[in-house]
């Protein structure tokens, strides 16, 4: 295919339906992707630090493994509790899932792309840019939180309920930081457009996580127990609460809600990668070494998210679970009192700059 097929198309339709269209199936099958061989990657990773051999079975290296699951979630007999709400018990994991794949269309993977040779003309590989994308993510990501309540209250357990109340609470906690985190950002950049937050970096040379060392810690955290991932898992811990929310989920509806998990995950690895490591760009992007090197874009952006998922997994195999008394006091009592601190020490530093 070659860029004369494409010059029979009118500019409207082309700039307007195929190239956003191409564009949409191409992030959505990278991050679909990162997604499904998160779930091996976490499998893998925790049998090595646990000292076991972990899944090798489904093809050399376990490389079909998530093939596998999936196909074994799908046979799963679709399982609605007596008492259950079942329009609800549907909607609830739908609701996890597409917030997450909605973020994407705001997430750039990359500057400018010809797609292989096929287009005259380069083209950014992101589907639209906002110039309040930032606010638009912190939005999105704050409706999975309804997918968990309604899937705690729909079910009709009082495992899945206290799962959904849990995760309610948390969720919403810890929000109030990880936007402070955020704010100490646009601080730095003056901008909430992804794309112009990632050129900032270029133009200072050096990455936001350097100089907001301090917010970045605290959105990582907040990442974390956003997630409910351990040590912060407690909506779902199984010890106490069976699966905690998705208790009374089986088959694909099941598989959603795992997916979904795995999809906040890489929603906010895509986000920390954005505004605190470059996005596409290399480390330390001022030097001169990277003015004679291919730039790969995807390449650096998709690296930097296994990086965060490799973190969320070593967390996981390292630190215990918090008490619920815990986990709300570590919000309360220092994640708020640093985002806010850390926010005004970069308001006044900004200040001074521009001064």
């Amino acid at each position: 295919m070659s860029a004369g097929l494409l010059s029979w198309m009118s500019p409207a339709l082309l700039n307007w339906v195929v190239i956003p269209a191409v564009k949409t199936a191409f992030i959505l099958a990278v991050i679909l992707t990162i997604v499904a061989y998160a779930t091996l990657m976490e499998r893998k990773v925790l049998a090595y630090i646990q000292a076991r051999v972990g899944p090798n079975r489904a093809g050399p290296k376990a490389i079909l493994q998530p093939l596998a699951d999936g196909f074994k979630l799908m046979g799963k007999e679709d399982l609605v509790p007596d008492g259950a709400m079942p329009f609800l018990h549907f909607l609830a994991p739908i609701l996890i899932m597409v917030p997450a794949l909605a973020i994407f269309a705001l997430i750039p993977l990359g500057d400018f792309t010809t797609l292989f040779g096929l287009l005259k003309e380069p083209i950014p590989i992101y589907v639209t840019d906002l110039n309040v994308a930032v606010l638009f993510v912190v939005g999105f990501a704050g409706l999975g939180i309804y997918g968990v309540i309604l899937g705690g209250w729909a079910s009709n357990s009082k495992y899945s309920l206290l799962g959904g109340l849990r995760s309610a609470a948390q969720i919403v906690s810890y929000e109030v930081p990880q936007a402070l985190a955020l704010v100490s950002v646009l601080v730095l950049a003056g901008s909430m457009s992804l794309v112009r937050i990632v050129e900032a970096q270029r133009e200072m040379g050096v990455w936001f996580a350097f100089p907001g060392f301090l917010a970045f810690f605290i959105y990582f955290v907040c990442g974390v127990a956003e997630t409910n991932r351990n040590p912060f898992d407690l909506p779902e811990c199984e010890s106490e609460l069976v699966n905690g929310y998705f208790t009374e989920y089986s088959g694909v509806k099941f598989a959603l809600f795992y997916m979904g998990e795995y999809a906040n995950m890489v929603v906010v690895s895509s986000v920390a990668t954005i505004l605190f490591l470059g996005g596409w760009l290399p480390p330390f992007p001022s030097l001169a070494i990277w003015q004679h090197l291919p730039s790969l874009p995807v390449f650096w952006f998709v690296a930097k998210i296994f990086g965060f998922l490799f973190f969320y997994i070593w967390v996981r195999a390292t630190f215990p679970r918090y008490r619920f008394d815990q986990l709300m006091g570590l919000m309360w009592k220092w994640m708020l009192p640093l985002a806010l601190v850390n926010l005004i020490l970069l308001a006044l530093v900004k200040l001074w700059l521009v001064q």
